[in-house]
């Protein structure tokens, strides 16, 4: 069995015997014909879907950022840039690094310390709990590095290349680093996600326009990025029901735990309910893989309306 198809049948066993979330057909199916007359994704301001100054720095800056595109529950701790989230924040504070300081290449990333993590992304040196982030960071960085030089000559493009053209590849690349292997268990059931993996190939079809190295032959196949945006969003839209004792957990504020019962449940709930989406809204004439509906519901997440209420949060590697 493929990756692609082992996350969703994961998901949906989870989905099916889930205690903590429910999905709501009914609402489900409200939000797609909300969806099918509204317009697509439109290009925003994220930094991992433009093009720099030249292939080699446009591929360098994508692989980089996503590798410490993870953090969120440590986001209402970080030093935020004005008007900024947490994810724009250490997204813009690199593109910032790479114009000031020049492309990162493999040897920069192995050398790196939490402490000049902290500098890249404006965050005060040494101040727990952020330190915990750059840390994790910076360990990050050197993982990526080190698989850059054992593997691929120190090249972001050799990386890439070696996927041939397939999503999967590279995601199983990818998912060979540590920080990376997005995989939970649930009772006796395997749970991949491998959000951060899956974004990848998709920032990079973006910063390239599907073309060269972001030409994916099966990138339709990607599924949910499972982060804790858009589980959140499928909440308010009332397609995800979570039960009330967890709800309260969350709106107090308090941290669900990596692996939990609950933290995989509104993961896995979230990814059968967008390939629920994703027929329905086949259904109604119009296609929007998963990642596409991905794209939208993030989007709609950045609102102040969304955000006025508290998102899950939970300190891990992978979102």
């Amino acid at each position: 069995m493929g990756i692609f198809q082992a996350i969703r049948e994961a998901a949906a066993r989870v989905a099916s015997v889930s205690q903590s979330v429910s999905l709501d057909r009914n609402a489900l199916e409200v939000l797609a014909d909300g969806l099918a007359g509204a317009p697509g994704e439109t290009p925003g301001d994220d930094p991992a879907h433009h093009r720099r100054e030249n292939e080699e720095a446009t591929l360098a800056f994508v692989l980089t950022l996503d590798a410490v595109n993870f953090g969120s529950g440590w986001f209402p701790h970080l030093q935020k840039r004005p008007g900024h989230s947490g994810y724009f924040t250490i997204a813009a504070s690199l593109s910032d690094h790479f114009d000031q300081a020049g492309t990162m290449d493999c040897a920069r990333m192995a050398k790196i310390r939490g402490e000049d993590c902290a500098r890249i992304f404006g965050q005060p040196p040494g101040q727990a709990p952020v330190s915990e982030l750059m840390d994790l960071f910076a360990q990050a960085w050197r993982e990526m590095a080190e698989l850059l030089d054992a593997r691929f000559g120190g090249s972001f493009a050799g990386l890439v290349e070696a996927a041939d053209h397939r999503a999967e590849a590279l995601v199983e690349i990818l998912a060979s680093l540590p920080l990376y292997r997005d995989v939970e268990h649930y009772g006796d059931v395997e749970v991949p996600f491998y959000k951060r993996a899956q974004i990848t190939c998709a920032d990079l079809a973006q910063a390239f326009s599907g073309s060269g190295l972001g030409r994916f032959e099966d990138l339709d196949e990607l599924t949910l990025f499972a982060d804790n945006l858009v589980p959140h969003v499928l909440r308010r839209e009332g397609v995800l029901v979570y039960q009330p004792g967890l709800l309260a957990r969350i709106n107090a504020e308090q941290e669900i735990p990596l692996g939990s019962d609950e933290e995989v449940e509104i993961r896995a709930v979230a990814v059968h309910a967008v390939e629920c989406l994703s027929q329905a809204m086949a259904e109604r004439g119009r296609t929007l893989p998963p990642r596409s509906l991905d794209g939208l519901l993030w989007q709609r997440g950045q609102s102040a309306g969304m955000k006025s209420e508290p998102r899950h949060r939970t300190r891990c590697s992978y979102y």
